[in-house]
């Protein structure tokens, strides 16, 4: 099993590369830009796979983190310091490097949080949230617990939507590139495309690595355990709770990693981001992909998002998700990948055909 975890990574790291070099030899590098964008996407998905999967519990509220990570590490990083330059806090801060020199969108020099703090303080913050939120609604089970994180990312959309500090409903922009190290950085442009486009995938295989590693640990099965029948996993000696929660919070530092970077590779945030229809779709892809499977979560998230960025859809985008979904239900309820064909066609002629009259008992 190691040796498949790692040899599954090394595949993706392959694949990877081919694409770039198919996109460099084709003439279109500038799919490299969705590509990237569908790998920060992607983090959120296999969080929730994770999440869903192995642990049992739906989220409906996971564009929140999501949008947590981006205008957490959005706001830090545009906040102007300047005025305050002289207190003491600000003078601390600026001398323990945590203070970054930058030019506003009128040319002006700024004072603002650098992007690594920044970014720290917006995944500690979501990790925050999702303790705080995990303890009281993951003792619901079923559709109670979807609808208590639908709520819960319907009031972060709100607030984001309706807070003007946080730019409303137009969003936070000017987000600075997020400097990784020396000469490398995660930012707009078309000359770091292909520099950006293997960040985003390689923490992408980062954590496929971290989670393949979790889900066949005493982790993994303490999970499976969980979500097969969480009341015999308790009498066994399992923390239900505390797996569960433990869960939740790193499917939203995923998710809220996967925010912080796309904000600061596309230079801002918009409130779109954390409404309920994102959320539904993290949840479509999952399903799709299929329950209790990274991988084809990966691999369905990466090509329905890119088709999406793509604009293949339209104004379709949503609706071409649900019909996908919908044909998944029925037809391949364990996923796409795992399609069965002679099988799914058997199902839609046995759905499709009127069946016999149902006899009248005496």
């Amino acid at each position: 099993m190691p040796r498949s975890r790692y040899a599954r990574v090394a595949l993706l790291v392959a694949a990877v590369v081919a694409v770039q070099l198919a996109t460099e030899w084709g003439g279109k590098p500038f799919f490299l830009t969705q590509l990237t964008m569908s790998a920060y996407y992607t983090l959120v998905a296999v969080g929730l796979s994770l999440l869903m999967g192995f642990a049992g519990q739906i989220s409906l509220g996971h564009a929140a983190f999501f949008a947590i990570g981006g205008y957490g590490s959005a706001l830090l990083t545009t906040l102007d310091l300047s005025p305050a330059r002289g207190s003491a806090a600000v003078s601390l801060l600026a001398r323990t490097g945590l203070l970054a020199a930058r030019t506003d969108l009128s040319g002006a020099e700024a004072l603002s949080v650098a992007p690594w703090p920044a970014f720290a303080c917006a995944i500690a913050l979501a990790a925050a949230v999702a303790w705080i939120v995990g303890v009281p609604v993951l003792k619901l089970k079923g559709h109670y617990l979807a609808m208590a994180t639908l709520g819960f990312g319907t009031i972060v959309h709100s607030v984001v939507l309706g807070t003007q500090r946080l730019g409303a409903a137009d969003g936070l922009g000017g987000v600075p590139a997020f400097r990784l190290l020396p000469g490398l950085a995660v930012g707009g442009g078309r000359a770091a495309r292909v520099e950006n486009y293997y960040v985003a995938w390689g923490l992408v295989a980062l954590a496929m690595l971290v989670l393949g590693n979790l889900v066949e640990s005493r982790v993994g099965r303490a999970l499976r355990a969980i979500h097969g029948a969480e009341d015999a996993a308790g009498s066994m000696g399992v923390d239900v709770g505390r797996y569960k929660l433990r869960t939740f919070v790193l499917s939203a530092v995923l998710a809220a990693a996967g925010g912080a970077f796309l904000t600061h590779l596309t230079g801002g945030i918009g409130p779109g981001e954390a409404s309920v229809m994102k959320s539904v779709r993290y949840v479509a892809i999952v399903a799709v992909g299929g329950m209790g499977s990274l991988w084809g979560t990966l691999a369905t998230s990466a090509t329905l998002e890119f088709v999406s960025l793509r604009g293949w859809f339209g104004t379709l985008d949503d609706a071409a998700f649900a019909v996908v979904l919908l044909f998944v239900m029925l037809f391949s309820p364990d996923g796409l990948l795992r399609l069965d064909l002679p099988a799914a066609l058997r199902a839609a002629r046995g759905r499709l055909s009127p069946g016999p009259d149902a006899e009248t008992e005496p």
